[in-house]
């Protein structure tokens, strides 16, 4: 199994209920194939870069799991499918990236506690 970072950005016209959905649809379509989820984080409503499909902001949100790579292939189709996501980028974390991660878990625990 191989640790993945994944961010996709949902269109802003989405009600909070619609983008928790929307969320929970991708966390669940990884927990059916097998995947462990590490951390999941809504970076809320955030001003793009540049626009995309004319829009200038969007609703992030972060998922960190274990999977087999052909997981990934689903995930990224079913990212296709949906027309409430506008991008998305999944990438392997060597084990660099993976330590800096449960790091950073890891002061997000202790901010919140």
């Amino acid at each position: 199994m191989n640790q993945y970072e994944t961010v996709f950005i949902m269109t802003p016209v989405l009600s909070d209920q619609q983008m928790k959905e929307t969320a929970e649809k991708f966390k669940g379509l990884l927990i059916e194939q097998g995947a462990e989820i590490l951390n999941e984080e809504s970076w809320g409503l955030k001003k793009m870069a540049y626009p995309i499909e004319k829009k200038s902001t969007g609703f992030y949100q972060l998922l960190e799991f274990k999977a087999e790579p052909q997981v990934i292939d689903k995930l990224e189709v079913a990212y296709r499918r949906d027309e409430r996501v506008i991008r998305y980028l999944t990438v392997k974390l060597d084990k660099y990236a993976a330590q800096y991660a449960e790091k950073r878990r890891n002061l997000k625990a202790q901010k919140e506690n």
